[in-house]
């Protein structure tokens, strides 16, 4: 029971990773708060797994929505011990193709998102001693995708952010760390391949990504999530942990 009455924040936690994640934190005892843009997922994700968990609808780019959020955490359970900034998205386009209004959407959820919801739940934890925030940046952010932009640009800026709030928080017993996933066989590529012409082919394209040659699984992006929260992990911080098969590591798309 790693996280045994322990209260976390999960943002994105409707699906994917996010619910893999808050999944996880309750069945290692803690009080889960399942934060998603879609509220509907985020309440059935907390009934399924129980133990006292929530579910909160929250736009993470929005600070009356996030002070919100942390305000209805801080009522109930007086405190807040974990926060998973793992909210996020992507779409295509080059800095010529994507869309201003993509651009700006992309770096509010993905970025904004982060500094938004470490700024109203810091405070919570520094009352009360000290706490541990684990941002979900991207392999993407040390070795770029073609026709990604936006979304590699944002997952850079998640991996300084974290070693930027790591150094400004240490003493106040705040440890800042992110995971680094590859690409993960969740519900929004699983959309993707369906829509394809070629599903088997596309799935195999995203496969070749990675030197172990599989997508990941949200469970394996959670069991890292686990570590990086929990005191096995009370020396870390402002790491970032890469998760990737192999993503990141060479040239191994040269067959």
């Amino acid at each position: 029971m790693e996280l045994k009455d322990k209260v976390c924040i999960v943002t994105g936690a409707g699906s994917g990773i996010g619910r893999a994640t808050a999944k996880l934190f309750a069945d290692n005892g803690a009080k889960v708060v399942v934060a998603d843009v879609n509220a509907a997922a985020a309440r059935l994700t907390a009934a399924e797994i129980g133990n006292d968990a929530i579910g909160v609808g929250v736009d993470v780019s929005q600070a009356a929505e996030v002070e919100a959020m942390v305000a209805v955490v801080v009522e109930k359970w007086g405190r807040i011990d974990v926060l998973i900034n793992n909210a996020g998205f992507g779409m295509t386009g080059n800095v010529v193709t994507i869309a201003e209004s993509d651009w700006d959407r992309i770096m509010a959820v993905n970025l904004k998102g982060i500094f938004l919801c470490s700024k109203y739940t810091i405070p919570v934890m520094v009352r009360q001693g000290g706490g541990a925030i684990v941002n979900t940046t991207s392999y993407t952010a040390v070795s770029a995708i073609a026709d990604r932009t936006a979304y590699v640009a944002s997952k850079g800026a998640i991996s300084a952010l974290t070693r930027a709030m790591a150094l400004d928080h240490a003493k106040q017993g705040i440890r800042v760390n992110a995971v680094a996933p590859g690409t993960i066989d969740s519900p929004y590529f699983q959309k993707i391949f369906s829509q394809s012409d070629n599903p088997e082919k596309l799935r195999e394209e995203f496969n070749a990504r990675a030197a172990m040659n599989r997508m990941g699984l949200p469970e394996e992006i959670a069991e890292a999530m686990l570590f990086l929260a929990s005191d096995r992990s009370r020396f870390a911080t402002g790491s970032v942990l890469t998760v990737d098969g192999g993503s990141s590591i060479g040239n191994h798309l040269v067959r």
